[in-house]
This record gives C-alpha cells, structure tokens and sequence, in this order.
C-alpha cells in the first residue's frame, strides 16, 4: 500500500489506519460513517471542517 498523505481520501486513511478514526473525532469529525469519506481528502476533509492541515495531519501521524 502506498504512503497516506494528505492528499489520500479518508477511506484510504482510514484503510490503512483504523486506528486514526479516534483522532478524526476529537476534531469532531464524523468521516468514519460519512459517504463522502470515499472521495474527500484527508487535506479537503481539514478546510471543509475548518482544522489547520498540520495539526490534523499531526494528530494522525502523517507526514507532510
């Protein structure tokens, strides 16, 4: 499987990560359950709920 980044979908994310899904709700993020999750990216999913990308990204342990 390739790298996550921010630019991977949060269904990737979560794919690869299931134990990021605690992170995406203490920013209150309800990806898990969410059918956009499928398309929108882990950067999209930040700006769409107004959290900075590197604190997010942080959180999950991802690179930038």
């Amino acid at each position: 499987m390739s790298e996550i980044t921010a630019d991977s979908t949060i269904y990737e994310l979560l794919k690869a990560k299931p134990e990021a899904t605690e992170a995406l709700f203490k920013f209150g993020m309800g990806c898990v359950g969410c059918a956009i999750a499928r398309g929108e990216t882990i950067r999209q999913a930040a700006e769409a709920h107004g959290i900075p990308l590197p604190e997010l990204l942080n959180a999950l342990g991802i690179k930038e």
